[in-house]
């Protein structure tokens, strides 16, 4: 007589269930999903190389540092040199105090305040002319470079032109011509840029000229494509590189440029507030008093060191010869 199973019995009472549990495939088990390299680039491995340069870093923190106390200057000073009231004669080239660190300059207003406020004219000049002259630069650059023949002959004749007039000497004669349109700071912005563009320019044409040559081009030419897409898609971004290191270790010498101009007379005018202008303000008293000259000078040169420096960390990353 066979056994009934009782409830809850495993074994051999049902053999054909346990042979189906057997025979059935295990679910996959999924793989996790390499994730893919991105392909090398020049722009990536130089992001990669500047990450570990102290001096990219030291500079861009010096940067980052001057640009808020320009466009915020409220934050390190609560003296306003702009309001008449906070400018005493009785106290005129006094020295640092509790409430002057700087000290006060021959109208007795405080230096220290008139140095933060005097960063954000300095600084707006020397961006808008680094903005103009890569932009009229690069483009007629990129053009000539691309087209050739007598587009190219024609730019670089009127680009030597410019290269024979003094930056100086030209700088100062379109500033005190037109120091009475009521433009106020940006006719020191047009007077460098006008005379700042062709170097540019130069270096743009010479990197498109190598640049064209290469396979990638002629390869986009042999598929058919128009020389407007050669010339943004294929030519622009691999001419770039020097531009961008020329542009930024020029916004440095303009800013100084720009302080040069006011220390003479023609660049920011009074009652604008200026590094160059506070200079030539505290010259003629420097023997007696010569914090309200020292101040905004070592101020100026911190700030187109932090320029300069930054464009030499760029230029080190973006040139493979100089890893």
């Amino acid at each position: 007589m066979s056994e009934t199973p009782q409830l809850g019995q495993v074994g051999p009472a049902f053999p054909e269930t346990q042979s189906l549990t057997e025979n059935q495939p295990s679910p996959p088990v999924k793989q996790p999903k390499k994730k893919e390299a991105k392909p090398a680039s020049l722009w990536r491995d130089a992001w990669y190389d500047l990450r570990r340069r102290p001096m990219f870093i030291f500079s861009l923190v010096l940067i980052a540092i001057l640009l808020v106390m320009s466009f915020w200057p409220s934050l390190f000073t609560s003296i306003n040199p702009f309001d008449a009231k906070t400018c005493e004669l009785s106290t005129a080239r006094q020295g640092p105090s509790a409430g002057h660190i700087f000290g006060r300059d021959n109208l007795g207003c405080d230096v220290y305040a008139k140095t933060i406020y005097g960063a954000k004219n300095s600084i707006i000049i020397g961006v808008a002319t680094t903005v103009i002259t890569a932009l009229v630069g690069g483009l007629l650059g990129l053009l000539a470079g691309t087209r050739g023949g007598w587009t190219d002959v024609l730019t670089s004749r009127v680009t030597e032109v410019f290269f024979a007039i003094p930056s100086i000497l030209g700088a100062l004669l379109i500033t005190a011509t037109f120091r009475d349109a009521g433009i106020g700071i940006w006719i020191v912005v047009i007077a460098l840029s006008v005379l700042a563009w062709p170097m540019t320019f130069r270096i743009m044409r010479a990197a498109v000229i190598t640049a064209r040559s290469q396979d990638f081009v002629l390869a986009a030419k042999a598929l058919g494509a128009g020389q407007a897409r050669i010339m943004f898609r294929h030519l622009l971004p691999n001419a770039l590189a020097p531009v961008i290191v020329v542009a930024t270790i020029n916004l440095g010498g303009f800013i100084a440029a720009e302080a040069a101009l006011s220390f003479l007379g023609v660049g920011v005018q009074s009652p604008d507030i200026s590094w160059g202008l506070m200079i030539a303000d505290a010259r003629n008293r420097f023997l007696e008093a010569p914090l309200p000259l020292v101040f905004p000078a070592l101020f100026l040169s911190i700030t187109v060191l932090a320029f300069i420096m930054l464009g030499d960390a760029v230029r080190d990353a973006l040139d493979p010869k100089l890893r």
